[in-house]
């Protein structure tokens, strides 16, 4: 995946390298400022349909995802192309991609 070598080489460049446990955390408080849009524009889901999430923070999201990827030395690729595969033979099996009961 282009993108993960893109993130990779950008973290060389600028000596960002770190551990994949502080990557994990650092992705943790990524989706959570995601997760903040979410809940203030929607003022606690109240009023879905004013749901603003800025671009910035799904760019910040995915820079982290791929920037564990790459310190944990999976690509990035292969991983959503074995989650599509899972997500597919659920269906197949079940009706439905999701893990749980509903």
């Amino acid at each position: 995946m282009k993108e993960q070598e893109q993130v990779s080489a950008f973290v060389a460049d600028h000596d960002l390298g770190s551990d994949p446990a502080y990557r994990i955390l650092d992705l943790a408080a990524e989706v959570g400022e995601i997760a903040a849009d979410a809940t203030k524009s929607t003022e606690w889901g109240e009023n879905p349909e004013a749901l603003d999430v800025k671009r910035d923070e799904i760019g910040d999201a995915l820079f982290s995802l791929l920037a564990v990827a790459d310190a944990l030395e999976v690509d990035a690729s292969e991983a959503l192309d074995d989650a599509l595969e899972k997500y597919r033979r659920r269906i197949r099996e079940t009706g439905n991609a999701s893990s749980g009961e509903e």
